[in-house]
């Protein structure tokens, strides 16, 4: 089950609001489970059982984590951590990483070891995570131990951010799962929130990710680079709007049930750099990383051989996270390389090149990203790198290129403007103008999110492709 889907939106949520609501305060965070719970077993009913071991280990964890640490034994309350931490990413590595571990093997030995052929447990590089970061806030004192085994498990399974975030530290909503206060006003920006990433996703995402599906099952060496470059920008749209409509609708249904998650995205494509396209892109992630891995292993408080170690590990950790693949590792490397450069030589002179010419830096890195990262056949992904460059002697462009342009322009002016703060602050302006009427305010902000709203569902009635891309990692 997917946000946007019509059976989400007609069925299941309208469900869970109404129980949620009609139930004594005491019950909401058993409402949230449950349901939670059922929302991930419509998909994958089988790995339910995966789901609730990985709660009992860190539930249990946080508890003998917490008792030893009050009786004076933090030796004991460090092994309980590493024990909890190492069985929590040991199901991750099985059930994300064994056929690439054999693989690599059979590749470099000739083993010829069967695959296990295990299908990937939708949402389990996020809710690990999310796990893990329970235990070690409670044995660092930046959480309190949750007793309270439901609402534990609400923290873990919660709908909203379960299949694909943003990765929510324990620390940050630790309170609101002790004690929070709905209100008709945070109810309200939750669903304009969620309208808005609903329309991110069905009207600007999908139609990006169509135009990617034409153009990537064209034949390589025929296709002319400027076709190239325009379904490597199509899928650059199309994972920002899928991912971030993600977030932007987890994070208003959050605000209905009472929750603030933090923000994952904020208009990563305007960045500078890759410096700061990091700190734009996926936030929760680069977060988790920093204060989980990059600050224990010394930050950028060490000698410069160390920091960058430090980096490296993080790049190349982020890589695997993202995928059993070597693409992805690849991926994580070549950030790596850039931020280190960036950091240790280029940046000094790139902030003394004019805006532009920055922000087409960024891009074009980015870009030449995206193509390693979607490619998980490198043989397909090195054929397509080399369409971009014109390698094959096809030319820039063509009659279809031309074709394809005119057809998607609009599609694609929507999306380049869809990514910078320009929406955001002609709806600022529109509400300035008319802000003598408090009335005439609600109205046009009303008509604007129902509109959204009807022309998404009008898609989806007739819409067959609809996945989130996010799932998969």
């Amino acid at each position: 089950m997917v946000f946007s889907s019509l059976l989400f939106l007609f069925r299941f949520l309208p469900a869970v609001l109404v129980v949620y609501f009609l139930v004594p305060r005491r019950f909401r965070n058993l409402v949230l489970f449950l349901f939670s719970l059922l929302f991930y077993a419509w998909g994958e009913p089988v790995y339910i059982v995966l789901m609730l071991v990985s709660i009992l280990v860190s539930y249990t964890g946080g508890i003998v984590v917490d008792r030893m640490k009050k009786s004076g034994r933090p030796g004991a309350a460090k092994t309980a951590l590493i024990v909890s931490s190492v069985i929590s990413l040991s199901l991750l590595g099985f059930f994300k990483y064994a056929d690439f571990a054999i693989n690599t093997v059979n590749s470099i030995t000739g083993a010829g070891l069967a695959l296990l052929n295990i299908a990937l447990p939708i949402g389990i590089s996020f809710y690990t995570f999310q796990t893990m970061s329970y235990t070690i806030d409670v044995y660092r004192g930046e959480a309190e131990v949750q007793k309270n085994l439901i609402s534990f498990g609400t923290y873990v399974v919660m709908f909203p951010q379960l299949i694909a975030g943003p990765i929510v530290q324990y620390k940050t909503i630790d309170q609101q799962l002790r004690s929070r206060r709905e209100t008709s006003e945070e109810f309200a920006a939750g669903v304009h929130r969620f309208m808005i990433g609903l329309g991110k996703k069905v009207l600007l995402a999908n139609n990006a990710g169509a135009l990617w599906d034409t153009i990537r099952t064209m034949t390589y060496a025929e296709l002319p680079a400027a076709t190239a470059w325009m379904g490597l920008a199509a899928y650059s749209f199309q994972l920002y709007f899928d991912f971030s409509a993600y977030s932007d609708m987890a994070i208003g249904l959050g605000h209905m049930f009472g929750f603030r998650f933090l923000e994952n995205f904020n208009y990563p494509y305007i960045s500078k750099s890759i410096t700061e396209f990091w700190r734009r892109w996926h936030i929760s992630l680069s977060t988790w990383f920093r204060d989980y891995v990059y600050i224990p292993l010394g930050g950028n408080r060490v000698n410069t051989l160390r920091h960058i170690r430090n980096i490296f590990v993080v790049w190349l950790l982020t890589g695997i996270w993202h995928g059993a693949n070597w693409n992805f590792v690849i991926w994580g490397v070549y950030y790596g390389i850039l931020l280190l450069v960036e950091k240790f030589f280029l940046g000094k002179y790139l902030k003394k090149l004019p805006a532009v010419f920055q922000h087409i830096y960024c891009i074009f890195f980015v870009m030449i990203g995206w193509n390693l990262f979607v490619f998980e056949d490198m043989g397909l992904g090195l054929g397509f790198m080399r369409a971009l460059f014109g390698g094959y002697g096809q030319g820039f462009a063509n009659e279809e290129t031309l074709y394809l342009l005119y057809n998607n322009l609009i599609l694609l002016v929507m999306l380049i403007l869809g990514s910078t703060h320009l929406p955001k602050r002609i709806g600022e302006k529109i509400c300035a103008v008319i802000s003598g009427s408090d009335v005439a305010v609600i109205l046009v902000r009303n008509i604007f999110y129902a509109a959204i709203f009807i022309l998404s569902v009008a898609w989806l009635v007739d819409a067959s492709f609809n996945p989130f891309l996010y799932f998969r990692f």
